[in-house]
């Protein structure tokens, strides 16, 4: 940026990446490929909405990162950052009432990114270096949760001042409210979740307020936007959000609330609301959400008889309903893996509900992929470990920034005693949180691993590999320190 008027796309990505790379080595951060899963479903349609109107350009779509980070934060909050990050917290999840109110969100963000609001606010400040401004981003990340970590990375009234220069306009929110709408539209979401998502919104604002900065809060909701928002509704349509929870959404909101809020108090809470006399009076979707989050939680504390007891009265209520039955089986593997008291063949008999089996295809949908290699690496069974090291590379020819399949794969190596694959697939998913410098120090122990290893062709090619992507990521990272 320096002394140019515009902020380039490539410039914005490099901020961008700078910044995430922090967000990772958050302790908030979680990678939980359920609810992630449940993101991308709508995620994926809203891009190719923004594809098909001409919002993302060919030049944007290629050069951003479009990546999502979830965040154990329980504000009510989502945000967009240059490059193409978006980030969400799971207490924004923990409220939404459909896939609407959630699409409404996504799509606002994602018009912020591609109307590129930030690069232009932030060429507004030419004084400012791309770097600079980044740690001021990093500042109010830091200030959202602590006031005073946040102040001292925000050092100086300079970067102070451009702190307000980076809070979004109102025209700008305007813009953003709607090209959001024609894009979540487009996807094929109902229009009405947008103006009951600005109704949460501003009740969120009003009474949960932490004093965090304007760029990283729920944007001020003001009765000019949501009136604008209802206008754009059909005047003469007398159809309405139906603001009844399905039941697979009202588990997903439930694992989010049990995530983002792990206290033993909050745990047992679950338990109580499942037992309550009027319990069966609550709506299915209701009751359903409860019961998800009591065995979730009673699982994660250690008690797995309560947790299999109470998941046994979630699969009587799910038993009709095909995506509600997909989280159920989920949930049931991870209780089943969680409490460790199950034998070989038990834990076996868990992977088939989730495709495990030799004879079945590769997954489709990632939480399977990734509980079929936690099932694996559980029973030490060979033939499990080589199915899932073959789904798994599989998978990640498409998704080569899946951190966490890196992460199951390299385990899986070690379990299979390959220990220089098993440190390339640790720096893989190094590389793909953005975290070059422990990428290279995995790949450099590689190196020095293969100089112990029996020398076979396959070792001979696996440290070829080594080393071309140590050299590649030595080269990255020396641009970047050129570039500041």
């Amino acid at each position: 940026m320096g002394d140019t008027s515009e902020m380039t796309s490539a410039a914005e990505r490099r901020l961008g990446d700078r910044i995430a790379r922090e967000l990772y080595r958050d302790p908030d951060f979680v990678d939980d490929p359920i609810l992630s899963n449940y993101i991308q479903s709508i995620w994926q349609p809203l891009l190719t909405a923004a594809r098909q109107r001409g919002e993302l350009t060919p030049e944007l779509e290629e050069r951003f990162a479009w990546r999502i980070v979830l965040g154990r934060d329980r504000s009510v909050n989502a945000f967009a950052l240059p490059g193409g990050y978006l980030g969400v917290h799971l207490g924004l999840m923990a409220v939404v009432s459909s896939r609407d109110e959630l699409a409404s969100v996504l799509g606002h963000e994602l018009s912020h990114v591609t109307q590129r609001h930030i690069a232009r606010l932030m060429s507004k400040n030419s004084q400012q270096t791309p770097w600079m401004i980044g740690a001021m981003i990093l500042g109010a990340l830091a200030a959202s949760k602590n006031a005073n970590t946040g102040n001292a990375l925000i050092v100086g009234g300079q970067a102070l001042s451009a702190q307000a220069q980076l809070n979004f306009s109102r025209d700008m929110e305007r813009e953003a409210d709607r090209i959001g709408f024609g894009v979540m539209t487009q996807a094929g979401f109902e229009a009405q979740g947008f103006v009951s998502m600005f109704d949460k919104l501003q009740q969120a604002s009003r009474l949960n307020d932490s004093g965090a900065y304007p760029y990283l809060r729920s944007h001020p909701l003001t009765t000019e936007r949501i009136a604008d928002m209802q206008s754009r509704v059909s005047l003469g349509s007398t159809h309405t959000l139906n603001t009844t929870p399905t039941l697979a959404h009202a588990m997903l909101t439930a694992r989010a609330r049990v995530l983002s809020n792990p206290g033993l108090d909050a745990m047992q809470n679950w338990q109580t609301r499942a037992q309550d006399a009027a319990f069966s009076q609550k709506p299915q979707a209701e009751q359903a959400g409860i019961l998800y989050g009591a065995a979730m939680s009673a699982s994660r504390m250690r008690e797995p008889a309560k947790a299999r007891t109470q998941f046994a009265r979630l699969q009587k209520i799910t038993a009709s309903d095909a995506s509600a039955q997909q989280q159920t089986r989920w949930l049931g593997v991870e209780i089943g893996l969680l409490a460790r008291d199950l034998s070989r063949p038990q834990v076996l008999a868990l992977g088939e509900t989730i495709g495990l089996e030799a004879s079945q295809p590769q997954p489709t949908l990632r939480p399977d992929l990734l509980l079929q290699a936690q099932v694996a690496m559980q029973s030490g069974q060979a033939q499990a470990l080589d199915s899932v090291a073959q789904r798994l590379q599989t998978w990640l020819v498409d998704a080569p920034l899946d951190a966490l399949a890196w992460q199951w794969l390299g385990s899986v190596y070690a379990a299979q005693n390959q220990p220089l694959r098993a440190l390339r697939a640790e720096a893989e998913a190094r590389i793909a949180q953005l975290d070059y410098a422990g990428a290279i120090d995995r790949l450099k122990a590689a190196q020095e691993r293969f100089q112990n290893v029996t020398s076979t062709s396959a070792n001979h090619i696996e440290a070829s590999i080594i080393d071309t992507r140590k050299r590649q990521i030595e080269a990255l990272v020396k641009a970047q320190s050129a570039e500041k």
